[in-house]
């Protein structure tokens, strides 16, 4: 069965008119109306584990939620990572891609216009199939020339393709804000990692002069014949240890400076005297209700929907391509031998093209590519349901360890009022000669694993909410659906 119906030179005669449209009917009619596997079964996407919410915007992390933590220079380092960190503009770049890919489909769909003009200067060969006088000489040839093309899209494939290319196109941008987030949440996790091990610095200086005075006790001690060599050893010991540790934590602050320089897009050794207190880092409140309305404004959410009707719409395309195709093409313009005659009458040419194709034998091609469309659709909207429990699970996790955090710091502060009482009777009682050296070690040792214990607690602390606040989308309105209006 031909492919195209070629009109005549002068025209389309009435024949060829009525028999173009006798072919479009019978092969309409013969067409597969559905694939064997339309019918696939697909589980539709629910954020499982939560109930629907009412209005929780009041709920929603603010859109600069690191604000939060009350700490300018930390909302400095972040406004600059978003600004220029490397791996947020391939992100940017990626969903600036898929939108202008969604703009040419879009832009493809629509009736095509173009001039086309070509000169050509050719030896013809005396031996081939043009004739004499122009065999065996040069001559110049030119074609000046307008064509209009035109799919009409009766059977919904174009729009398909092209809600296709809008689904892709809003999901990178959601997977943009979502790197976005992402990045914010690194950086201030580490800004809070690096105020701990200050700290623990400021800890560790506190049990180095502790163990010096008392080094300085136990010789006085010795001189007086109260003590003996083993405990000044004992004391003198304790001293470089103390050190050691200091050592170590100054080590993992110049690789958390040098982490947090990296992440706001500056060179390494940019931020080598930054040093935030801990203790000045305010703590987020957290949401009073939890609900699907909070966690659908994720941003990876987002991004999972907008895939899961990119790939509804692929089988939709895919399905389109069991009824027939039409193209219809037209053209006018000039072609002469020899470029003095390009503009005479006798050199106009003009014609109309229309193409009718419709796949009847293709060995299965189509079905295995519309199956192959709706396997794609169950996997991404497996992907979404796991990136919905995903979500649940991480959002649950912190409000749970956010309640029980504020418990132990309770409990934590104290036994850290108990053991700081104790290290003080022991300290009074060595040096008026009542204990021994032991005991105060000990104590101090209670002491200082209480003080680090605190440090801990107030970390996870700022921990779980920067979490939480991830977790709940970092306050990113959905703006998504934008692309489809520029498209259409």
């Amino acid at each position: 069965m031909p492919d195209t119906l070629r009109p005549h030179q002068r025209g389309i005669s009435p024949a060829v008119r009525v028999l173009a449209l006798a072919a479009v009917g019978l092969l309409s009619a013969c067409a597969n109306p559905g694939p064997p596997h339309a019918a696939l079964a697909r589980t539709q996407p629910q954020a499982l584990g939560l109930s629907p919410s009412g209005d929780d915007t009041a709920h929603l992390p603010q859109v600069r939620w690191w604000t939060a933590l009350g700490d300018a220079r930390l909302d400095s380092l972040i406004d600059q990572a978003l600004a220029q960190q490397p791996s947020l503009a391939v992100a940017r770049a990626r969903a600036a891609q898929a939108a202008a890919l969604a703009e040419a489909r879009h832009a493809a769909n629509g009736p095509q216009a173009q001039w086309t003009l070509d000169a050509t200067r050719q030896r013809y060969t005396a031996n081939g199939l043009v004739p004499p006088p122009v065999a065996g000489n040069v001559y110049d040839s030119a074609n000046l020339q307008a064509s209009l093309s035109w799919s009409p899209d009766f059977f919904g494939l174009h729009r398909a393709e092209l809600e296709a290319s809008l689904g892709q196109a809003r999901a990178a941008q959601a997977d943009a804000a979502a790197a976005a987030n992402t990045l914010a949440a690194q950086l201030a996790r580490a800004y809070v990692a690096l105020a701990r091990v200050l700290a623990d610095e400021e800890v560790a200086e506190q049990a180095l002069a502790q163990r010096q005075a008392i080094e300085r006790l136990t010789r006085e001690r010795v001189g007086a014949g109260l003590d003996s060599q083993v405990e000044l050893t004992q004391t003198q010991a304790a001293v470089p240890d103390a050190q050691a540790q200091m050592e170590a934590l100054r080590e993992q602050a110049t690789l958390a400076r040098r982490q947090i320089a990296v992440l706001a897009g500056q060179a390494p050794d940019a931020l080598s005297t930054l040093a935030p207190r801990l203790t000045a880092l305010a703590l987020p409140a957290l949401p009073a209700m939890l609900g699907a309305d909070l966690l659908g404004r994720r941003p990876d959410i987002v991004a999972a929907r907008w895939r899961i009707e990119a790939a509804t719409q692929g089988v939709g395309a895919a399905r389109s391509e069991f009824y027939p195709n039409i193209n219809l093409a037209a053209f006018v313009g000039l072609n002469a031998l020899g470029l003095n005659r390009l503009f005479e009458a006798s050199s106009r040419q003009a014609g109309i093209a229309p193409a009718l194709r419709l796949p009847i034998f293709d060995g299965g091609r189509l079905r295995a590519q519309l199956g192959g469309r709706q396997a794609e659709l169950d996997a991404v909207i497996a992907q979404y349901n796991g990136a919905v429990l995903d979500a649940v699970k991480q959002a649950g996790d912190g409000l749970a360890s956010a309640a029980s955090i504020a418990r132990q710091q309770s409990l934590q502060a104290q036994a850290q009022a108990g053991a700081e009482k104790a290290y003080r009777f022991a300290q009074e009682r060595y040096a008026a000669g009542l204990g021994n050296y032991l005991v105060v070690l000990s104590t101090e040792t209670q002491v200082l694993a209480q003080r680090r214990q605190a440090v801990a607690l107030q970390t996870r602390a700022l921990d779980v909410r920067l979490a939480l606040m991830t977790a709940l989308g970092g306050g990113w309105s959905n703006d998504t659906a934008a692309l489809q209006v520029a498209a259409h």
